[in-house]
């Protein structure tokens, strides 16, 4: 040691011990298992994952087609008493094109989520990891929640709503093209509110928002459920309107909990 840094170390001892504390990372920030990779194996890899779920879509949505009947029907359950009529030639050959569609890309969503979750994890730190496994199953119990609840309450009370409207005046016939383009579009609206918790989640774990912050906007969140529960559903009643918008509000009163107890 030179006589200018024993000078410096006497005048201010605390300098090698910061030096040394600041060396020391912590283990939860560190990138287990990383490997070097260029531009070019990045966007290699990303095209790979995008070929194969798209081959994944494809061969669900081919068996959901192949099946598609059973599926039709159980969607036609909430409209019981209503008759569909085919009004175009080829109605319901489009129809049951869309609902493979939808149906194929749900069920090939555990699929795709993995891809996604297999590039981005050598990104990923230890404590990113760790919120990792929750945020997926959540996110998937969420939507297939969101899914049921929209099939068990807001479909039926839509068109128990639609169907009394009417009934001394029009007898019910439905086409079937526009019922499904109601039900499938409120389903998927449905599924996709619901996971607000999730990216609650998300925000107070990555510092963004606090939980604090996130309760002292009730009244713009209240704001925000109506205007919410009004564009996703694609009919005009107040009563569906009014179930969504309880239900938005719930589940970020539900996400302010789950943050408060991650501590953030």
């Amino acid at each position: 040691m030179t006589p200018s840094s024993e000078a410096d170390t006497i005048i201010n001892p605390d300098i090698d011990l910061e030096g040394q504390g600041n060396s020391e990372n912590d283990p939860l920030d560190e990138l287990p298992g990383e490997v070097e990779m260029s531009l070019f194996d990045h966007l290699e890899e990303l095209r790979q994952r995008i070929f194969y779920s798209l081959i994944a879509v494809v061969i669900f949505v081919i068996g959901c087609f192949v099946a598609v009947k059973p599926i039709v029907q159980l969607l036609e359950v909430p409209a019981a008493g209503v008759k569909f009529l085919q009004l175009a030639p080829g109605e319901y050959f489009f129809v049951s094109l869309k609902v493979a569609g939808y149906s194929g890309l749900v069920l090939s969503s555990p699929f795709i989520l993995y891809q996604i979750i297999q590039f981005v994890l050598p990104g990923l730190t230890r404590r990113e990891r760790r919120l990792l496994g929750p945020i997926v199953l959540g996110s998937s119990v969420l939507f297939a929640g969101g899914l049921v609840f929209a099939y068990l309450l807001l479909i039926p009370a839509a068109l128990r709503f639609f169907i009394s409207y009417g009934a001394d005046v029009v007898e019910q016939i439905w086409s079937i093209d526009k019922y499904f383009e109601f039900v499938l579009l409120l389903l998927f609206s449905t599924g996709l509110a619901f996971q607000i918790p999730i990216i609650q989640l998300l925000l107070g774990n990555l510092g963004i928002v606090s939980s604090e912050r996130m309760l002292s906007g009730w009244r713009y969140v209240i704001m925000a459920a109506v205007i919410l529960g009004a564009v996703l559903t694609p009919s005009t009643d107040p009563l569906t309107q009014a179930l969504l918008a309880g239900a938005v509000l719930g589940l970020y009163m539900g996400g302010i909990g789950l943050v408060k107890l991650t501590g953030k």
